[in-house]
């Protein structure tokens, strides 16, 4: 595992602080390792907007089990 170093805000700090002593979080790691799993989340629902913007026009016969059926056709032929 990785150490870095970072710089936060008082607020920022403040905020870790109250997870870890809420229980929430057994370390400031913890916090920073969920933030940036939810971060990464993100950017990834982004692209996928981003993609599905630049498909075009859907099919307005295509149901959304349609959808569904060929995402995971193409989830297992991969």
């Amino acid at each position: 595992m990785e150490k870095i170093s970072i710089s936060l805000t008082d607020s920022q700090a403040e905020l870790i602080s109250d997870a870890v002593s809420s229980g929430d979080y057994a370390s400031s790691s913890e916090v920073i390792r969920e933030a940036l799993r939810e971060w990464k989340a993100r950017r990834l629902v982004g692209q996928f907007w981003d993609e599905g913007i630049a498909s075009g026009i859907a099919d307005p016969h295509e149901t959304i089990e349609d959808i569904k059926a060929e995402a995971l056709r193409q989830l297992c032929s991969e």
